[in-house]
C-alpha cells in the first residue's frame, strides 16, 4: 500500500467521521435554555472522541513514525506537502508525531505549517518568495516560489496578505493569513505595520508578545476598541511592538539612495553569533488569550516615533565602545547594504544574483549593522592561505526588488521570519515625502 493511498484513506476516513458526528442524536439538548454554541461545542467534542477511537489513531507509534517520516521526506515541496499538513490534522497522536518529525524552517528550510510564518528562516540558504501588488484594492499578497519559473506564470503557494489604509496622520498595513478577509476583526489577523505622517518611521506590531527578557519598548496606555462585526475574547488580538524601521531624511536628494535601519526588538544581537538562537519561537500561531489581553493595544503616541530613541539604539549598536557583553543583549539592528555607483550605466547598483530585474528606489538588501566581533588570527607558516568564510554579519538577511509592474521578489533567511520580512518590505511600498 503506497503512502499516497494511506493519506487518501486517512482523509476519506476523517471526512466520514466528521459527517458521522452530525448524525449522532444528542439527548437533553432540545430545551430552550441551551444555546447554539453549546450544541456546536458538544458536536465537536463528540467528533473528537470518535476520531480518537478510530483505527488510524491506534496505529503503533513505530509504524506511525515510519509512515510520517517517509511521507515528510518524499513530499518536500508544495503543493504535494499538503499531505503532511493533512496528517497533522487527523488526531492528537498524529499531530504530536508530526510536530516531532517536521522541524522548523531554520533546520529544514521548508515552510509547512502556519506557525512557520513566525519562525526564523534557514541559516545557510534563503527562502524565495514574491509579492504581488494590487493597486486598485490597495492589497499585497505574499507567495512562496514553487519553481524558478514561478514569477513568469505567477504561480506560488499563498502565505500572507496585507491591506493598506491611509489615515489623516498615518498609514496602516493590516497583515492576515487570509487572502480575501484582511481585517483586524478576523481570526486570521496576525499583525500590522504603521507609519508616521512622512512615511519615514514605521513600527511592526505582532499579536504575540515578545519573549521574556527582550528589550521591547514599554507599552503605553491601553485602549479598548470594539468592532461591530464580532466581539470575542480572541478578536482583536493584542498588539505588541516588535520592531522599528526608520528611513533617513533626504529632502534634496543629495545623499543618494534610501538609507534605512531596522531595530528588531524581539531578536537579540547574540542571535548572529556562533551558537546563538532567536528566543521565544511560537509553537502556535494564534494562541488563546484572556479577555483582558485580547483588547490590549499599545497607544500610538508621538514618543514611539522619537528620533532620539532611534538614534540612541542605532548608535549603540554600531559603536565599538560598548562592551561585547552588553552589546549581545541589545536588539539586532539591520541596515541596507550600500550600493555602488556604476559609471557605464550611470546608476546605483546592487548584486541581487538575478532575482531583481528592474531598477527601482524600492529595491534594497539588509545586512547586520553591528560590526562582527574582532577575531585574532594566529600567524601561519603554510604557503597556501584560504579566504575565511563570510560571517553572519556580512550575509544578506533580506533582499527585496522589482521584477514586474506589480511583482516583487522577497528572499529572507535567519534570523528573520516570513512575517517580519513581509512587514519590512511593506514599508518600502509606502510613500515617503522626504526620503527621495
Amino acid at each position: 500500500m503506497s503512502f499516497r493511498s494511506i493519506v487518501r484513506d486517512v482523509r476519506d476516513g476523517f471526512g466520514s467521521l466528521s459527517r458521522r458526528s452530525f448524525d449522532i442524536k444528542l439527548s437533553g439538548l432540545h430545551s430552550r435554555g441551551k444555546s447554539q454554541g453549546s450544541v456546536n461545542d458538544l458536536n465537536d467534542n463528540l467528533a473528537h472522541l470518535v476520531i480518537q477511537t478510530s483505527r488510524w489513531a491506534n496505529l503503533p507509534p513505530e509504524l506511525l513514525h515510519d509512515v510520517i517520516k517517509r511521507l515528510e521526506e518524499s513530499e518536500s515541496t508544495w503543493p504535494a506537502r499538503k499531505h503532511v499538513v493533512a496528517c497533522a490534522a487527523v488526531c492528537k497522536s498524529w499531530r504530536s508525531m508530526c510536530k516531532e518529525i517536521v522541524t522548523t524552517p531554520e533546520s529544514c528550510g521548508k515552510i509547512t505549517f502556519p506557525v512557520s510564518l513566525k519562525q526564523p528562516g534557514p541559516r545557510d540558504t534563503t527562502i524565495q518568495c514574491f509579492i504581488k501588488r494590487d493597486k486598485s484594492n490597495l492589497t499585497y499578497h505574499l507567495f512562496l516560489c514553487l519553481s524558478p519559473a514561478a514569477l513568469l506564470v505567477e504561480n506560488g503557494k499563498f502565505l500572507l496578505s496585507a491591506k493598506r489604509t491611509r489615515r489623516t496622520t498615518y498609514t496602516e498595513y493590516v497583515i492576515s493569513m487570509d487572502a480575501d478577509n484582511i481585517s483586524r476583526s478576523s481570526d486570521t489577523y496576525i499583525g500590522k505595520l504603521r507609519s508616521n505622517f512622512l512615511g519615514t518611521k514605521f513600527i511592526i506590531y505582532d499579536t504575540q508578545p515578545p519573549p521574556s527578557g527582550a528589550l521591547a519598548p514599554a507599552p503605553g496606555r491601553s485602549s479598548r476598541r470594539f468592532y461591530s462585526k464580532k466581539v470575542s475574547p480572541k478578536v482583536p488580538n493584542g498588539n505588541y511592538s516588535i520592531a522599528h524601521i526608520t528611513y533617513e531624511l533626504n529632502v534634496l536628494g543629495t545623499r543618494g539612495p534610501r538609507r534605512m535601519h531596522c531595530i528588531m526588538h524581539s531578536i537579540p544581537t547574540s542571535a548572529l553569533e556562533p551558537g546563538g538562537s532567536v528566543p521565544g519561537q511560537p509553537e502556535d500561531l494564534l494562541p488563546p488569550r484572556s479577555l483582558e489581553d485580547s483588547f490590549r493595544s499599545i497607544s500610538f503616541s508621538n514618543t514611539e516615533f522619537s528620533s532620539s530613541r532611534f538614534s540612541e539604539i542605532v548608535g549603540a549598536a554600531i559603536s565599538r565602545d560598548v562592551p561585547e557583553s552588553e552589546k549581545a543583549k541589545m536588539p539586532l539592528v539591520l541596515k541596507n547594504k550600500a550600493p555602488r555607483w556604476h559609471e557605464q550605466l550611470q546608476c546605483w547598483c546592487l548584486n541581487f544574483k538575478g532575482r531583481v530585474t528592474i531598477a527601482s528606489v524600492k529595491n534594497f538588501q539588509l545586512i547586520a549593522a553591528q560590526p562582527p566581533p574582532a577575531v585574532v588570527v594566529a600567524p601561519s607558516s603554510s604557503a597556501g592561505t584560504t579566504q575565511p568564510a563570510p560571517s553572519e554579519h556580512d550575509k544578506v538577511i533580506l533582499q527585496f526588488g522589482k521584477v514586474g509592474k506589480d511583482m516583487f521578489t522577497m528572499d529572507y533567511r535567519y534570523p528573520l521570519s516570513a512575517f517580519q520580512a513581509f512587514a519590512i518590505c511593506l514599508s518600502s511600498f509606502d510613500t515617503k515625502l522626504a526620503c527621495e
